[in-house]
């Protein structure tokens, strides 16, 4: 007999997005040798094969430089620490150099990835059920799967080729008030979006922003993916243009560092005002809702993300340049290979695929659902995994599209993959 009733836990237990990762999971478990194009991890070979202690014992040098009495910088590494974080400076100055994001250190908080920051953003913003929350479709689940932990009612806005379509969140705007509610804040991934893969324009940006001011919400900008740009075609984040403090701005050292150090950040500069009659930083309420959360992100775990940038000059564009250009290459090995396999007088009716210019992920548009049952015939009879993008909506679209990313394997396996894949699709897919 069962010890407790699910009607009795809450209701995101039993929510598709929490569930639709713990799928994926178990696929690839049940099919080891598959070729996967599921994973969006960062390439194993960019993970740091360097001493770990050495960017350790960099950023315990860059305290002493700053004035810190040797003794006490050490013993910060096994203390908690404050919860807005210890190497906010390295990551600030980081940001100003190399993305224009002017803040200062209290303008930020150091998280335990993104995903808590998302989280932290969400609650502290979010004070009635009356706001609701905005998100490009399709979308990172662990944004929609944030909002449906905090019970946060979600609305879908299409993406169009330029980026977010502004016309449709207008809409969106008007018909949140007819109802008595608002738009409080629309979560967009800018450049090279998980899953879809798109980039927003600058023209885009600026509309955005502008009707931002004009409609009375917040941006959650997400910069996971921005660094994959090709040398000459990078575009200034959101929040580099931001001139009201209507941005918040979300990044990861997950890509262009390793992912085991569990370390992100959020840039929070909207001012707060006082009981004193002051103000202070939105990233001071999100660090004391971090005390109830995770209390602190990993001192240890922090420093050695600090010693990695001080090691390359403060930079993350040259911290994350060797991998910028590998995933870069195999974004091309990609759809190179999709042209050859699936492309030409090779094409089938109905299966089209995107050419994003960064990022990790590959669209592809299918002329049949695009199913659990269909992944396990990919699987189990043709050796190639994928994601279906049905999971990445909110309004039940996507069911007839895949993705593919190009993040885990070398090019030798894209390649095979994808020759898998079109075998797969030549022989099962009926147009």
């Amino acid at each position: 007999m069962p010890d407790l009733d699910p009607s009795l836990l809450h209701g995101s237990l039993r929510a598709p997005v929490l569930g639709s990762l713990s799928f994926l999971n178990e696929v690839m478990g049940r099919f080891p040798e598959a070729i996967s194009f599921a994973p969006g991890a960062p390439h194993p070979d960019t993970l740091p094969d360097a001493d770990l202690q050495r960017y350790t014992d960099r950023y315990l040098a860059h305290l002493r430089a700053r004035g810190a009495d040797p003794e006490r910088a050490r013993r910060t590494l096994f203390e908690y620490g404050p919860s807005r974080g210890l190497v906010n400076d390295v990551v600030g100055e980081a940001l100003g150099r190399d993305h224009g994001i002017v803040c200062s250190p209290d303008d930020l908080v150091i998280t335990v990835g993104a995903q808590e920051a998302m989280l932290l953003v969400l609650r502290a913003l979010f004070a009635s059920p009356e706001q609701v929350l905005a998100v490009a479709n399709p979308c990172f689940v662990g944004i929609t799967g944030a909002a449906r932990l905090l019970d946060l009612d979600v609305v879908p806005v299409d993406e169009t080729g330029q980026g977010v379509d502004l016309d449709a969140l207008a809409r969106a705007c008007r018909t949140a008030r007819q109802a008595g509610r608002s738009v409080r804040a629309l979560y967009v991934a800018p450049d090279f979006s998980n899953p879809g893969g798109g980039r927003m324009s600058l023209d885009c940006r600026h509309r955005l922003l502008e009707l931002a001011e004009r409609e009375d919400f917040m941006v959650l900008e997400d910069n996971a993916y921005g660094f994959t740009a090709g040398a000459g075609t990078e575009l200034p984040p959101l929040k580099a243009l931001d001139t009201r403090r209507r941005v918040i701005h979300i990044g990861t050292f997950a890509k262009v560092a390793f992912p085991g150090a569990r370390v992100g950040y959020v840039v929070a500069d909207q001012r707060v005002a006082t009981e004193g009659g002051g103000t202070r930083p939105l990233a001071a309420e999100l660090a004391t809702l971090k005390t109830m959360v995770t209390v602190n992100t990993s001192p240890l775990a922090q420093a050695v993300i600090a010693g990695m940038l001080l090691e390359h000059g403060g930079s993350l564009v040259e911290l994350s340049r060797r991998k910028a250009e590998l995933y870069q290459r195999n974004l091309t090995a990609l759809t190179e290979a999709l042209d050859q396999q699936l492309g030409g007088a090779g094409a089938r009716p109905g299966i089209t695929w995107n050419r994003p210019e960064g990022g990790f992920f590959v669209r592809v548009r299918l002329p049949v659902r695009a199913d659990a049952h269909l992944l396990e015939v990919s699987a189990a009879k043709y050796g190639v995994l994928w994601t279906p993008m049905d999971q990445f909506y909110l309004d039940g679209a996507g069911d007839t599209q895949i993705r593919l990313s190009c993040s885990y394997l070398d090019r030798a396996g894209i390649e095979e993959g994808v020759r898998r894949l079109a075998a797969f699709l030549s022989k099962e897919i009926r147009s």
